[in-house]
C-alpha cells in the first residue's frame, strides 16, 4: 500500500469518529427494538415491519425465550412468514478470530459453506438452497456488497468478527425493501456493532498453524456528548497450508453514532480493506488423489517460462465502503430512514503467459510481441514469461430511502426507493517478470509497469467499461386482522440498465506470430451494447400464532437478477467481428420461492420444520463462441428446487446445550444445456453442481463459569462436479472444537482477559468441497457421445476447492481502561 492511500483511509476514518474511538465488548451491546428495526441495530430485516400489536406479542415471546439458550446462539426466535435464520453474537464470538461471513453462516440450515483456508484470508464459497453466492444478495450495514458487474462476493473484504453483529440469512427470497441489485435466491445481511457508551480499548493477538498470526485492536470513545464512536485495526497473515505463498489482509473499520434525541440518530460507518493473497490452485479429482497438498509451482527455474509459478497467481485488492444511516421520526407514526453510500475498489488477479521477443516487430503493433529484451536475459529473441493481470476498478454511489408508517395499531406500511449508479472498468494487461526469479515487477499492474506497443499504448487482451443503473421502488404492508394472524404483502418494481463498451484484443492486426499467420479467433472485436431489464417482484406471507409456543407460516415471493455485465458485453460480439451484427439474447434470472413451516419455542426445546420449493428460470451459464474463441453466456431454461429443512435446539440444563439441523435438497435441471459451440448437453433431470442432496450440522455446547466449549460436526453429502452428472465427489464430515476461558478482571484498567482455542478439521479429513469451475459440462467423453445435432460433446475435467488440513489457532485478548 502506498503511503497516500493509507493516509487517506486513516483520515477518513478519523473524520467519522470525530475525536475519538473505542472498543466494545459484544456482551455490552444493547438489544434491538422489536417494533422498528434499523440497520444500525439489527440485520434481521424480516422483522422490520412489525406493528405495535405484533411487536408486543414478539416481545412477550422474547422475554420468555431470554431464559433459553437456543443452541449457543446458532438458533434464534423468528417471526417472519418465511424461512429466516440468524446467527447471534453469542456464536460469533466463539468463531475463529479472522473468520469471514461464509464461515460464520456454515451452521445455518440450507447453507453449504466451504473455505480454502480457515484463517479467513482466502474468501470462501457458499450456496443457499442450491443458489451460489452470486445469486444471493448480501448487504452490510444496509448497503449492497455484491459486485456491481458479476454479482460475485469476496467475503474476505468485509468484516472482522469482533465487529460483527448478528448475521441473518433469508433462504428463500429477500425482503423487497433490501437494496439488492440481483438475487435469484435469498439474502444475507449483517451490521457492524454500535459503539458502546463507555470508553476503552479491546486488544487480541492470535497465533496458529502455518505461521498464522493476527493482531486486532479497537478503540472506543464512549459517550462524547451525543456522539460515540470506535475505530478498529486488524492485520491477518498466514502461509498457505498447501503450496508456497502467503496471504496478508489488513482492515481499518470505524463507526460513529450521533444520538440526536430519543427518536433520531445518524450513524456513519467505514470499512477499509487491503489484501495481497497468493491463490490456492483448484485441483481435479485425479490431481487431488495423486498429491492432496499440491498447488501452484513453488520453485522457479530461470528461463523455464513456467506460467504456473505461484508468484504469478496473486490477488491484490484494496477497497472501502462508506455509508451514513439517518433514522428520523417525522411523527409518532411516521419514520424515515436514509442511507447514502459509496464504494470503491481497485485490484485484480494474476496468472502467467508468454510474449515473443521479435526485433522485426519494430514499427508494428503485434499482439503479445515486443521488439526488445522484456525479461532481461540479455538478448532479444525467443519467448519471455510475463504476468497476465486482470484489473477491475469500481466507483459505486447509491442511496436507500425508506418510510415506515403505522396506519393503526394493527397495520403498518414500509415504502421507499433505492437507486445506485456504479461504474466499473476492467482490462487485462501484462507485466514483465524477472528472468532469474520469475517474480513480476509490479503485482498491482500500475500504468508505468505495463508492457506497451511501440507507440506507448499498453497491450491488453480486453478492455471493458460498464455503467449500471439500478432503481427500485417498493411497498410492503404488515397487517394483524386478529391477535393470532399476521398477513404481509409486498411488491417492488426493479429496473436495471447496463451500457458500456467492450474491445477484445485492441490494436491487434491478427498477426500474433512471427510467421504472420492470421487467426480470426485473435482478431480485434468491439461493441457498445446496451441492455435494459425490469420486473415486478411480488411476495405474500401469512403467520398464525397458535399459542405462545407454536406458530405456522406460509410465504411466497418472486426474485429477479439482471444479466451480469460480461453477458451484456460479450454476447454483443457473438459470431462475428462486426459490431452488434449477431448478438446473443440476454434474459434475466427469475425465481418463485415458497416456504411452508412450523416453529415451536418451548422452555427447554425449540424446533422448526420448513418445506420449501423454488422454480428457477434462465440460470446464466458460460458458453463458447467458435467464431471468435470467446466466452459468451447462455441460459439454462428451468431448475426446480424442492426440499425439507429441520432445525432444533435443546437445553439439558444451565450448562449443556445441543443444536442440530438437517436439510434435504433436490435441485434438478428441467432442460438440456445448450453451450453453443461446445454442443447441447443432456442435463434434463440431472442435479445442479454444488447442490448436495443431504446436509447436516450438530453442535454440543458447554458453559460453566469462566470455561466454555463447543464441539460441532458438519456433514455435506456428495456433489456433482459437472453439469452432465458424470463425475461425483464423495460426501464428508468435519469436526471442529472451540473452547475458551474468561478470567476475572485484573484491575479497573485491565478487564475481561480471555484465552480462546479454535481447532478446525480435528480428524484431518481430506475431501473435495466445491466445484470451482462451473464450465465443466461433461467430465469425460471416452465414448464420443454426440449431441442431438451430431456434435461430439466437448469434455473437460471439473476443478475443485480442497478441504483445508487440521488448523489450530490460539487467541489472547483483553479490554483496557
Amino acid at each position: 500500500m502506498n503511503r497516500n492511500s493509507l493516509s487517506a483511509a486513516i483520515a477518513l476514518s478519523l473524520c467519522l469518529v470525530a475525536g475519538g474511538v473505542a472498543a466494545q465488548d459484544s456482551q455490552d451491546q444493547a438489544t434491538a427494538n422489536t417494533q422498528r428495526a434499523t440497520v444500525t441495530t439489527t440485520s434481521n430485516t424480516s422483522n422490520a415491519n412489525a406493528t405495535r400489536r405484533d411487536a408486543e406479542q414478539m416481545s412477550a415471546v422474547q422475554v420468555k425465550a431470554s431464559s433459553l439458550s437456543l443452541g449457543g446462539g446458532l438458533m434464534t426466535i423468528q417471526d417472519a412468514p418465511k424461512a429466516v435464520s440468524t446467527i447471534s453474537r453469542d456464536a460469533i464470538v466463539q468463531a475463529a478470530p479472522g473468520a469471514n461471513f461464509t464461515q460464520i453462516i456454515e451452521s445455518i440450515p440450507g447453507v453449504i459453506s466451504s473455505t480454502d483456508d480457515y484463517t479467513g484470508t482466502n474468501d470462501g464459497n457458499a450456496t443457499v438452497r442450491g443458489f451460489p453466492l452470486d445469486e444471493v444478495g448480501v448487504t452490510v450495514n444496509g448497503v449492497p456488497i455484491n459486485d456491481s458487474g458479476n454479482y460475485k462476493i469476496y467475503p474476505t473484504e468485509y468484516g472482522d468478527t469482533e465487529n460483527m453483529g448478528d448475521v441473518t440469512v433469508q433462504q428463500g427470497y429477500p425482503d423487497n425493501s433490501a437494496p439488492i441489485p440481483g438475487a435469484a435466491g435469498g439474502s444475507i445481511a449483517w451490521v457492524t456493532l454500535d459503539p458502546s457508551h463507555t470508553a476503552g480499548l479491546d486488544f487480541s493477538q492470535s497465533l496458529g498453524s502455518n505461521s498464522y498470526h493476527r493482531t486486532f485492536f479497537r478503540l472506543n470513545t464512549g459517550d462524547t456528548g451525543p456522539v460515540r464512536s470506535w475505530i478498529s485495526y486488524s492485520n491477518n497473515e498466514t502461509h498457505l497450508w498447501r503450496g508456497r505463498g502467503t496471504s496478508k489482509v489488513t482492515k481499518i473499520d470505524a463507526k460513529s453514532v450521533w444520538q440526536i434525541d430519543d427518536k433520531d440518530s445518524i450513524t456513519a460507518s467505514v470499512q477499509y480493506n487491503r489484501e495481497v493473497k497468493t491463490n490456492y490452485e483448484s485441483l481435479t479429482k485425479a490431481q487431488a488423489a495423486a498429491e492432496y497438498k499440491q498447488s501452484y509451482t513453488g520453485i522457479y527455474k530461470p528461463g523455464s517460462n513456467d506460467t504456473n509459478f505461484y508468484m504469478l497467481h496473486q490477488n491484490p485488492f484494496r477497497n472501502y465502503l462508506a455509508s451514513l444511516d439517518g433514522e428520523f421520526s417525522l411523527s409518532n407514526d411516521l419514520h424515515l430512514s436514509v442511507i447514502p453510500y459509496f464504494q470503491y475498489g481497485f485490484g485484480g488477479g494474476g496468472s502467467g503467459t508468454t510474449f515473443t521477443e521479435y526485433a522485426g516487430a519494430t514499427g508494428g503493433n503485434y499482439y503479445k510481441t515486443v521488439p526488445y529484451d522484456v525479461n532481461g536475459d540479455g538478448k532479444v529473441g525467443g519467448t519471455a514469461l510475463v504476468n497476465s493481470y486482470s484489473t477491475s476498478v469500481t466507483y459505486r454511489p447509491g442511496i436507500v430511502i425508506k418510510f415506515n408508517q403505522d396506519l393503526s395499531d394493527t397495520n403498518s406500511l414500509e415504502y421507499g426507493v433505492w437507486a445506485e449508479r456504479p461504474r466499473q472498468q476492467q482490462n487485462q494487461a501484462f507485466i514483465p517478470t524477472d528472468y532469474s526469479t520469475g517474480i513480476p515487477y509490479d503485482i498491482w499492474a500500475r500504468k508505468g509497469s505495463r508492457i506497451t506497443y511501440p507507440d506507448g499504448t499498453p497491450q491488453m487482451s480486453y478492455q471493458q467499461y460498464t455503467t449500471t443503473t439500478n432503481e427500485k421502488a417498493f411497498v410492503s404492508d404488515n397487517w394483524n386482522p386478529t391477535d393470532a394472524l399476521t398477513l404481509t404483502g409486498s411488491v417492488a418494481y426493479v429496473w436495471s440498465k447496463r451500457d458500456g463498451d467492450i474491445v477484445e484484443f485492441p490494436n491487434s492486426d491478427g498477426t500474433i506470430t512471427t510467421a504472420g499467420k492470421t487467426s480470426t479467433k485473435s482478431a480485434a472485436y468491439g461493441a457498445s451494447p446496451t441492455g435494459t431489464f425490469h420486473k415486478w417482484t411480488p411476495s405474500f406471507g401469512a403467520k398464525y400464532q397458535i399459542n405462545d409456543e407454536n406458530q405456522l407460516y406460509f410465504g411466497i415471493g418472486k426474485t429477479f437478477r439482471a444479466p451480469i455485465n460480461g453477458a451484456v458485453l460479450s454476447n454483443a460480439l457473438y459470431g462475428t467481428g462486426s459490431n452488434n451484427a449477431n448478438p446473443l439474447p440476454n434474459k434475466p434470472e427469475t425465481s418463485t420461492s415458497a416456504d411452508l413451516g412450523w416453529r415451536f419455542y418451548g422452555d427447554n426445546a425449540s424446533f422448526s420444520v420448513d418445506a420449501f420449493a423454488a422454480n428457477f428460470n434462465n440460470k446464466q451459464v458460460s458458453g463458447y463462441d467458435e467464431a471468435t474463441g470467446l466466452t459468451v453466456y447462455t441460459q439454462l431454461g428451468k431448475v426446480h428446487n424442492r426440499g425439507l429443512s429441520l432445525e432444533g435446539s435443546y437445553k439439558f440444563d444451565e450448562h449443556f446445550k445441543l443444536y442440530a439441523n438437517y436439510v434435504y435438497l433436490q435441485s434438478r435441471m428441467q432442460d438440456d444445456l445448450n453451450t453453443l459451440g461446445d454442443g447441447i448437453y443432456y442435463t434434463k433431470g440431472k442435479t445442479l453442481i454444488n447442490a448436495p442432496r443431504n446436509a447436516g450440522y450438530v453442535s454440543f455446547n458447554y458453559d460453566n463459569g469462566p470455561f466454555w466449549a463447543a464441539i460441532n460436526a458438519k456433514y455435506q453429502g456428495s456433489i456433482w462436479g459437472d453439469w452432465s452428472n458424470t463425475e461425483r465427489v464423495g460426501g464428508y464430515t468435519t469436526f471442529n472444537l472451540d473452547a475458551g476461558w474468561n478470567f476475572d478482571d485484573f484491575s479497573a484498567l485491565f478487564r475481561k482477559p480471555y484465552i480462546k482455542l479454535n481447532v478446525y478439521n480435528l480428524t484431518d479429513k481430506k475431501a473435495l468441497t466445491y466445484a470451482s469451475n462451473a464450465t465443466s459440462s461433461l467430465a469425460s467423453n471416452p465414448g464420443k457421445i454426440k449431441d442431438p445435432n451430431g456434435v461430439v460433446l466437448y469434455a473437460s475435467a471439473p476443478y475443485y476447492s480442497v478441504l483445508p488440513e487440521r488448523t489450530v489457532m490460539v487467541t489472547f485478548g483483553a479490554s483496557f481502561f
